[in-house]
């Protein structure tokens, strides 16, 4: 799967030296030299098995908020979306195009390994294959290269150069903004494609634009809200698969956060109880980096000057979220399963449960993403797609083909194109007070609410108004 993982990199790290974010050589004392993940599992061990069994790592995990998981661990590795579909069949590679450049190198450019994929049972060969420098170390940068068993492996740029390496080695640190958005916003193919609302300039930016992160607001890091305990991670949005710490989800209503009454108006408080803060305070997304909203995997695009193919894709920014309610459950399509179809005849990838009529529910805002996908004719299996190849050679056909017999051993699949769903929790990008919501942006002649669509009959406001003439 494409990752702009190199680019995301450099242009982090840029960002960081403006921000004065000097290196740290934190474990100056502790080795000599750096030999890869084994030198840290000198002291790290117990670190190591726990973030083997984490979702970082394993890319699946309990997954108690879908509700029709039965039971099944869910992740990235046994799902399927509708941008570049699934890493199992997208995993490692050196794709090139017709000039010789390498245009992609798999979905593992973001995965916290060295290139092998993670197995269920943890072994030596496993836990060296974490790559800890990936979260830990200021300026780290790796690349892809031969293992010289005909396959490929990442490994730091540095690593014929022993004493640079040492130095990036011993810059340790928990996760910065920097680490975690090198990955999570070049998810998808590009800047902000996927989320959205996870845009590099939050990296180093300022209080207008995010109250969190800005470096002249609170200046919180990720893991401030994210961080968990033995490198299990909290939070899962809306349309993840599995989740790291289900007992302990994240909500602006708790008392390390904001509480349920965070308003000095009685009237914001009483919203607050069925309205998330994010509808208010998030108005827009995407701001600066425009984000994927549709992905037409049954047209390829050709771009000339990268000299490469892509599916079809809608960019757009300054977008408004959609609503809907959510109680913090999810429903999802997965492979192997006849597709279920919304009312409007797509297909529901990630639709959020809840309703009005359900007390645990409350209206959130998010990214409503389409997209066109393969379904297997006979069976109605939604099929993912080998991207890496069809990236070079645009040929769409042979790309779904491929996936349908290494996912469902069919050769030669007939399939039909149908059109797919997705909800994704906007929660990023929080604004302040000052530039959240108006009353009448919600209830006035042309607000962004669809109350038919919510469960109301028409603007609860205006009822409200009419009963007190």
């Amino acid at each position: 799967m494409k990752r702009l993982f190199a680019f995301a990199f450099l242009t982090l790290w840029a960002a960081a030296c403006l921000a004065g974010d000097k290196p740290v050589s934190s474990h100056a004392q502790y080795f000599e030299h750096y030999e890869g993940t084994k030198t840290c599992l000198q002291c790290h061990r117990q670190d190591a098995e726990n973030f083997f069994h984490s979702q970082h790592y394993q890319w699946e995990g309990n997954a108690p908020n879908i509700v029709n998981a039965d039971g099944r661990k869910l992740g990235k590795m046994n799902t399927i979306n509708d941008f570049c579909t699934n890493p199992r069949v997208n995993w490692i590679g050196n794709v090139k195009n017709s000039r010789g450049e390498v245009i992609t190198k798999g979905c593992s450019a973001c995965h916290a390994g060295s290139g092998k994929l993670p197995s269920e049972k943890m072994t030596e060969d496993q836990l060296e294959n974490i790559d800890c420098l990936m979260c830990h170390a200021n300026g780290y940068r790796r690349d892809l290269y031969p293992d010289g068993k005909g396959g490929w492996e990442w490994k730091p740029i540095l690593w014929q150069n022993q004493v640079g390496m040492d130095s990036v080695a011993k810059r340790i640190s928990l996760p910065t903004r920097i680490m975690c958005l090198r990955c999570h916003s070049a998810s998808g193919g590009g800047a902000n494609y996927k989320r959205g609302d996870i845009e590099y300039v939050l990296s180093d930016t300022t209080r207008d634009y995010d109250v969190h992160m800005g470096t002249n607001g609170a200046n919180m890091q990720c893991i401030a809200c994210h961080k968990g305990q033995d490198h299990r991670v909290r939070g899962r949005g809306s349309d993840l698969s599995g989740t790291d710490m289900p007992s302990a989800p994240l909500s602006c209503s708790t008392k390390e956060c904001h509480g349920d009454a965070p308003h000095k108006l009685a009237v914001l408080d009483k919203h607050a109880e069925r309205i998330s803060c994010t509808v208010c305070h998030i108005p827009d997304f995407a701001r600066t980096d425009a984000t994927d909203m549709y992905r037409d995997w049954s047209k390829p695009a050709y771009n000339a000057e990268a000299d490469k193919y892509s599916a079809t894709i809608t960019l757009e920014k300054d977008v408004k979220p959609v609503y809907a309610w959510y109680n913090g459950t999810t429903r999802e399509q997965f492979m192997g399963e006849p597709v279920h179809k919304l009312a409007d005849g797509t297909i529901g990838m990630m639709i959020p449960m809840g309703s009005k009529a359900d007390p645990h529910s409350k209206i959130f805002a998010f990214k409503l993403h389409r997209a066109k996908m393969p379904v297997l004719d006979g069976k109605d299996y939604i099929i993912p797609i080998e991207v890496e190849e069809f990236f070079s050679n645009g040929n769409i056909d042979e790309a779904v083909k491929a996936a349908a017999k290494a996912t469902y051993h069919v050769d030669d699949a007939k399939y039909t194109w149908m059109p797919t769903t997705r909800y994704m929790g906007i929660f990023h990008g929080v604004q302040p007070k000052e530039k959240a919501l108006q009353c009448l942006d919600c209830h006035g002649k042309n607000g962004r609410m669809d109350w038919k669509a919510l469960g109301y009959g028409q603007d609860p406001l205006a009822v409200l108004m009419s009963a007190h003439k």
